[in-house]
């Protein structure tokens, strides 16, 4: 945050303004690229560069229209993890505050959605354990919040979600294409975590088509485990589905058009984005809007945290 001379002049005077120049000196002005962390354990952060860019898409599945196309811009400063959070973060908020996540998580075998009873962020199903740096899934939004809160009150500073024109800023990086890779879909494999011929192999009589090449996970995987985008960002696309801060609603509000999150007085659904190891291709654009209840959890929903830098 920079401060120009004459407020200094005028604040000279006043401990309270003295107080506030003193503080906002001590933080550190972040650049864009830059990595960092505000405590140990905590999800390692990027700086985001402000910016606009054309969000949405003029098209999409039946009842799941991804426009109108809309101009948003995003001027102020935030920083995005760089992964998704992971089980070893999760863990230590669980085991801070004693928090008690969802039980009972939704599995998608290739063909539906099947309820599992038992599992949960500590055992989501895999039929193994867990390590600690895959994504923290089997979580529903409320889950996800609680997390963000903690994590806010931790630090003493501004940590929550990113919101839906954030995420898909962060996603894109700069890109015009249909992927933040380009046009391709079989390229998908050497940038992230998606339905390919490794998950297809894996899975009987699957209705999805996969990419055309190996991306070397079968099913999850840690997090990282692919290159960065141009913003320094990795697994935004694929590994997991993210929540996100907004209330769903289609077609998409001509307003907010600077990054902030959609927020409606009935807020039945959040937007998900991303897509996840076995998600079809064609939901991997970074337009795809995912649109599930507050209270869905799922094997393939996680999340990443944003935090404010102005």
């Amino acid at each position: 945050m920079k401060i120009q001379p004459n407020t200094i002049a005028r604040c000279a005077a006043s401990l309270v303004c003295a107080a506030l120049l003193s503080a906002c000196a001590a933080a550190p002005e972040r650049t864009p690229g830059e990595r960092f962390s505000d405590c140990a354990g905590c999800p390692e952060m990027v700086v985001i560069p402000t910016g606009s860019f054309a969000m949405g898409f003029d098209g999409g599945e039946p009842e799941r229209y991804k426009g109108p196309v809309r101009q948003i811009t995003i001027a102020r400063a935030f920083a995005a993890g760089r992964t998704e959070v992971t089980v070893a973060q999760y863990r230590d908020f669980v085991n801070a505050t004693g928090y008690a996540a969802a039980v009972g998580c939704y599995a998608w075998d290739g063909k539906v959605a099947r309820m599992n009873d038992a599992a949960s962020w500590q055992d989501p199903g895999y039929g193994r354990e867990l390590t600690p740096e895959e994504p923290a899934v089997c979580l529903d939004w409320t889950d996800v919040k609680a997390y963000v809160d903690w994590l806010a009150a931790r630090t003493g500073q501004p940590y929550r979600l990113l919101s839906e024109a954030e995420w898909e800023y962060a996603a894109d990086a700069g890109s015009t294409a249909v992927f933040p890779w380009g046009d391709d879909p079989d390229a998908a494999c050497a940038y992230a975590n998606v339905y390919d011929l490794d998950a297809a192999d894996a899975i009987d009589d699957s209705p999805l088509t996969p990419v055309n090449c190996r991306d070397g996970h079968a099913g999850i995987a840690p997090v990282g485990s692919y290159p960065p985008n141009k913003l320094g960002l990795q697994d935004m696309v694929g590994n997991v589905w993210e929540w996100t801060q907004d209330c769903y609603v289609m077609p998409a509000p001509a307003a907010p058009l600077d990054g902030s999150p959609v927020i409606t007085e009935n807020c039945d659904r959040r937007s998900v984005k991303g897509g996840s190891w076995i998600t079809g291709i064609q939901r991997q654009r970074p337009t795809f809007r995912g649109r599930d209840p507050e209270d869905r959890v799922s094997l393939v929903f996680g999340f990443r945290v944003a935090r404010d830098l102005d």
